[in-house]
């Protein structure tokens, strides 16, 4: 029984990790329909920064607070650069979008090695967040419980943004409709720059959470974008919900399949599932009508 509870919450940590990964992409992919290839070096962006951050700061838990703030933003200015830079000329065209955001996506990974090295770099987690807490008979680690928290505070928030604020209504009103949203008065640039900023961001903020359970190298969004497009697609395509619930099922089904056989077995097992999924519901688990649908 304790083995169970175990993966459940290994699950819940795996979940809640492709969760983060995958929120930014349901904004930039799920709604606005741009394959962006970079997102997983957002992510790269984030895990440096917190590295930055705890140089300049030498306690941990400061420094893990500024890195949260700075991570989200140093994201956020990367995807609204990507964005103004070559996005605003791509959005009819998806695969070039695709073709171009990898390219940009191998210079940032490049520029990584070269300011901070090959070599992997480890960031020191906070006191408060060493260590375990007993749930039920199994030893949940503090620091996947933070990640796990900080995933739902993030959906919340974006939930909160996209349904109760301006911007969030002029987010919704473009992808559903930008021609009648620009001559209703919305900035059609303003609100792309804005999605794609919150939606970088994320991914910035999923960098930053990711540097609590391992070491930061060039490559370590790669190792999270596939899965994170997955979540997005199962989820359904700009569908918050259905993210969440992708996320959260993918994490536990890849918890308990593996304790069962191998991870490479599991990856494997996982794949074959998701795709009968989408033979049988292509859509997704929810549908919301995008611009790539239009």
């Amino acid at each position: 029984m304790d083995v169970l509870i175990g993966q459940l919450f290994t699950g819940l940590s795996l979940g809640s990790i492709l969760l983060l990964a995958a929120l930014g992409l349901s904004l930039t992919f799920g709604q606005m329909g741009v394959i962006n290839m970079a997102h997983g070096e957002f992510i790269m962006a984030g895990c440096y920064t917190t590295y930055v951050v705890q140089k300049v700061i030498s306690s941990a838990g400061v420094s893990l607070v500024v890195s949260l703030l700075v991570g989200f933003l140093v994201g956020g200015l990367l995807g609204a650069a990507l964005e103004m830079g070559l996005i605003r000329w791509m959005y009819d065209r998806p695969l070039d979008t695709l073709l171009v955001t990898f390219g940009v996506g191998l210079v940032l990974q490049q520029a990584a090695r070269d300011i901070f090295g090959a070599p992997a770099k480890n960031v020191l987690a906070p006191d408060w967040l060493s260590g375990g807490v007993a749930i039920l008979g199994a030893v949940v680690p503090k620091t996947r419980i933070f990640i796990l928290v900080l995933a739902v505070v993030a959906v919340i928030v974006l939930a909160l943004v996209l349904e109760t604020t301006p911007l969030g209504r002029r987010i919704r009103a473009v992808v559903q409709n930008r021609g009648l949203a620009e001559t209703s008065g919305v900035s059609s640039r303003v609100t792309d720059i804005s999605t794609f900023f919150i939606g970088s961001g994320l991914a910035g903020l999923a960098g930053v959470a990711l540097t609590l359970i391992g070491s930061t190298s060039p490559t370590i969004g790669q190792s999270y974008l596939i899965d994170a497009f997955l979540v997005v697609v199962i989820g359904g395509l700009g569908q918050i919900k259905g993210t969440v619930i992708a996320a959260f099922a993918l994490g536990l089904l890849n918890s308990y399949i593996e304790y069962s056989t191998t991870a490479s077995i599991a990856k494997v097992i996982v794949f074959v599932i998701i795709v009968i999924f989408l033979q049988v519901r292509p859509q997704g688990l929810f549908t919301v009508r995008t611009r790539s649908l239009a």
